[in-house]
């Protein structure tokens, strides 16, 4: 690094450049410590300091070597300014075709920027309430390609196809583990009064010589509940057979991290997929798969085909350092917080209008009935009212997960980063829009 003191002394007066480089210090001082420590800062970081620990590693790359010679097939060669500024910098991206994990010799920053993200992703994860994790690999592809991923390494291992997957009616999941030449049995649901539940001992019966793993889920839409993914844990370990849990959005709830750790404690689980976007404030596009084994992660690298775009990385890496640890924790508060309110507001809602809450367990979403009501016109005026997000289902729609649901729903979900306003606003949208289909 350059040496600032020296290089500067016999210019200005000293004791403004003392003060000068105190100041220059003290804005750096967040830098040094994310290199000493390779933790999540407690207190997020401000856009200018990411922006310039951004550009710092990527001038590291080979190609802002302007007195180099580039003759590869891939140079990190574009168009414009504006399409390297789009990448951060990162035009190499990350990973070498053996393994995603892998340093790249034409990019060293970038390589940098994807030890950070893993080592951040980590401990992060661990600090949400699962310290059993030993290994992290953020990931340039979404939950279902790293589902698909995952159980690849399952398949790899066993030498097996066999998936378990206890229903639920989201494709991603399914066609990620099909890519991979899976052999996906799903497992059907029960449903226990309100709640659509697949029990454990129906997984139990799915098992047979052919299956690698089963694939369980922690968070779905009401009326789907949680799987039982301790009892579930303790069926993998029995049986020998992998255990793989999608919390795509379960990051954000001490709740399910909770039950994430109880599974771990009690059996076998060998990898948690999640999302950066749904969990992490990034842009859609990255996942993070998790594991208690510390071979894991470097298992699901070697297995991604070819180099990757570092921007989920680099997303995710300045996501969570502007957000900090404390910053992320206020977000999962304000999340209970507007979890509970959404609840107030749509029970007053379904008692004036003759609907009920569905009891189901789910510390995200909530559902209302809507039996007196056309669903899909209340659906389709809400979104024409600016309301996004609302689940609106009838009895046999997929996505209700079983055969048939006793009755049609509206599911809202108060998720990270929504606000209290979001949730007045479309609790109150929704109360005007069934009063007009009454008159």
């Amino acid at each position: 690094m350059i040496d600032l003191d020296r290089l500067m002394q016999h210019t200005i007066p000293e004791h403004i450049l003392n003060r000068s480089l105190l100041v220059l210090r003290t804005k750096l001082k967040p830098i040094r410590i994310l290199l000493e420590q390779r933790r999540l800062p407690e207190t997020g970081w401000e856009d200018d300091l990411i922006q310039f620990f951004l550009t710092l590693l990527s001038w590291m790359d080979t190609d802002k070597d302007r007195e180099g010679a580039r003759i590869g097939e891939r140079e990190a060669r574009v168009s414009s300014r504006l399409v390297s500024e789009l990448a951060s910098g990162f035009c190499h991206g990350v990973g070498r075709s053996g393994s995603l994990h892998a340093a790249q010799p034409k990019a060293g920053g970038a390589s940098l920027a994807y030890f950070f993200a893993n080592r951040i992703a980590l401990d992060t994860l661990r600090r949400c309430g699962v310290p059993n994790y030993q290994s992290a690999s953020v990931l340039p592809v979404a939950t279902g390609m790293a589902i698909g991923l995952s159980a690849a390494v399952a398949r790899e291992e066993t030498g097996r196809r066999g998936v378990v997957y206890p229903r639920v009616d989201h494709h991603s999941p399914l066609k990620g583990m099909k890519l991979f030449g899976m052999k996906v049995k799903t497992v059907e649901s029960t449903v226990f009064g309100d709640a659509v539940r697949v029990p454990v001992e129906k997984i139990a019966e799915a098992l047979d010589g052919e299956t690698a793993a089963v694939v369980s889920t922690t968070t779905f839409f009401p009326p789907r509940e949680s799987d039982d993914v301790k009892a579930i844990a303790k069926l993998a370990a029995d049986e020998k057979i992998f255990h793989i849990i999608n919390n795509a959005y379960g990051v954000q709830s001490r709740q399910i991290m909770s039950q994430i750790k109880g599974a771990m404690d009690a059996g076998r689980v060998d990898a948690v997929v999640q999302s950066t976007d749904k969990n992490f404030l990034t842009p859609v596009g990255g996942s993070i798969v998790a594991s208690a084994s510390s071979e894991f992660a470097e298992r699901v690298a070697r297995i991604y085909a070819g180099r990757a775009s570092a921007a989920p990385i680099v997303q995710f890496l300045a996501a969570v350092l502007s957000i900090g640890f404390n910053g992320y924790e206020a977000l999962r508060d304000a999340q209970e917080e507007n979890r509970r309110l959404l609840q107030v507001k749509l029970k007053e809602t379904a008692e004036r209008h003759n609907e009920r809450l569905l009891n189901v367990v789910n510390p995200i979403a909530v559902a209302l009935t809507l039996r007196n009501y056309n669903a899909k016109k209340v659906g389709f005026n809400l979104y024409s009212s600016r309301v996004t997000g609302p689940r609106v289902l009838e009895e046999t729609d997929f996505g209700v997960c079983c055969e048939r649901y006793h009755s049609p729903y509206i599911t809202m979900n108060a998720s990270i980063g929504a606000t209290e306003a979001d949730i007045l606003q479309a609790t109150a949208t929704l109360e005007k829009t069934l009063e007009k289909a009454e008159t």
